[in-house]
């Protein structure tokens, strides 16, 4: 097993941001030993009565136990006057465990409610961790009466700590907006390193806000937003049977933001802060990626191209080079699939233009684009000159670090 020690380059430099507190929301967390011994790796968040619970969940076609548990839950108040909760565990992702994992997410659901006076369906579980082992949920009941007695407001960085599995530091972001002469915040943290790509790019994110909203207005938010942030960052292109993004309005602000777009995009500023840092995360990065297209015939086409740019192991490993390898970028718009003509395309690293016409810029010169390849922060544009559908999607560079934590590491 290789040991995670080194943090990501891309890592903010200033550590984990200062988040501020969320009235209505406390955390705790605890080492139950689910995998590794001495390790803190459950947390719990109990969220008061009244609030609104939202969130977005991997489409794969064999998600875990948890997710299709949270899928089957959302929308759903059995009883108005209780809150809600989160439990999450690193370690085991209680995924391809069949009869044993559902068993296990009940048995996780029914101690937690039964330890905060909640019911069954108002808790919402994640696991995150190895696929296909059974998870052994008993040392996570077990914790339950300590969890429940520690909970505090402020621990929502030891919660961010509490859910890394191959993360190279914990991820947390915030913003704030005024709506109505009321200040409103929102709080988020996110663990995720590799198995990184949309639906929804292994990725669990916890949001947070003081907002007053209610359960389908808060949905309709996050799911736009969604699609703009997580569902368009890829690390390997591989999709997680555990992804989850829950979301938690609890209203205490007393701000009311229904419909209101200056929260919406203030939600998004978090959604978008907690993506990129994913992915600039993402397992043996070195180069965080911009990968805009424009000039499609649709958005829908011009997703295509910059997903396959994203994705292209070529494409990819030239920027882990520092390489300016336009010829791969021409390369992974003809695989995508989507309407591109070799004679209207252009290309441009940075702000230098590489391509134009179906052929090399004649003003290009090959080291200012490598001058730009340098960077830590990398833009690369593509105009298919067709149309106006337009994309960016978000990405890293592929290196050795990669193999070396995938060959030899089962987190």
């Amino acid at each position: 097993m290789a040991k995670i020690t080194k943090v990501s380059p891309l890592a903010p430099k200033g550590g984990f941001p200062k988040l501020p507190v969320i009235d209505g929301v406390r955390f705790s967390t605890i080492a139950a030993g689910v995998k590794y011994a001495g390790r803190t790796d459950v947390m719990l968040a109990e969220i008061d009565a009244g609030s609104a619970i939202a969130g977005a969940f991997t489409r794969s076609s064999t998600r875990s136990a948890p997710v299709l548990d949270c899928q089957s839950k959302l929308g759903r108040v059995e009883d108005d006057g209780k809150g809600f909760a989160f439990l999450v565990n690193s370690g085991n992702s209680n995924a391809f465990t069949g009869r044993v994992g559902v068993e296990a997410v009940n048995a996780i659901t029914n101690a937690t409610a039964k330890a905060l006076n909640l019911p069954s369906s108002h808790v919402y579980t994640s696991s995150t961790g190895v696929i296909g082992e059974p998870l052994p949920y008993e040392k996570i009941t077990d914790a339950l009466g300590a969890l429940s007695q520690s909970l505090d407001s402020n621990r929502i960085e030891d919660a961010a700590r509490a859910i890394m599995t191959t993360d190279t530091f914990p991820k947390g972001s915030t913003a704030t907006c005024e709506i109505g002469g009321i200040e409103v915040t929102v709080v988020g943290i996110a663990k995720g390193s590799g198995m990184i790509a949309p639906d929804m790019a292994t990725m669990l994110v916890y949001i947070f806000t003081d907002a007053k909203i209610s359960q389908a207005g808060l949905q309709d938010m996050v799911s736009r937003q969604n699609e703009h942030t997580f569902n368009s960052i890829t690390v390997d292109s591989d999709t997680s049977t555990s992804d989850s993004l829950l979301v938690a309005a609890t209203g205490t602000s007393g701000a009311d933001v229904e419909d209101n777009e200056t929260f919406e995009r203030t939600l998004g500023v978090v959604m978008k802060d907690l993506a990129h840092q994913v992915v600039r995360d993402g397992e043996g990065a070195t180069k965080f990626v911009e990968i805009q297209v424009q000039g499609a015939a649709d958005n829908g086409e011009a997703r295509k191209v910059a997903m396959s740019v994203a994705n292209s192991p070529l494409v990819k490993t030239a920027i882990a080079g520092e390489d300016p390898n336009w010829g791969r970028i021409v390369m992974a718009v003809g695989k995508s699939g989507a309407q591109a003509d070799r004679d209207r395309l252009s290309i441009w690293f940075g702000d230098v233009l590489v391509a134009e016409n179906g052929w090399e810029s004649p003003t290009y010169v090959e080291a200012d684009a490598a001058t730009h390849m340098k960077g830590e922060d990398l833009l690369i544009r593509v105009d298919l000159g067709i149309g106006a559908g337009h994309s960016t999607v978000w990405t890293c560079d592929l290196t050795h670090g990669y193999i070396e934590i995938n060959a030899d590491y089962r987190s």
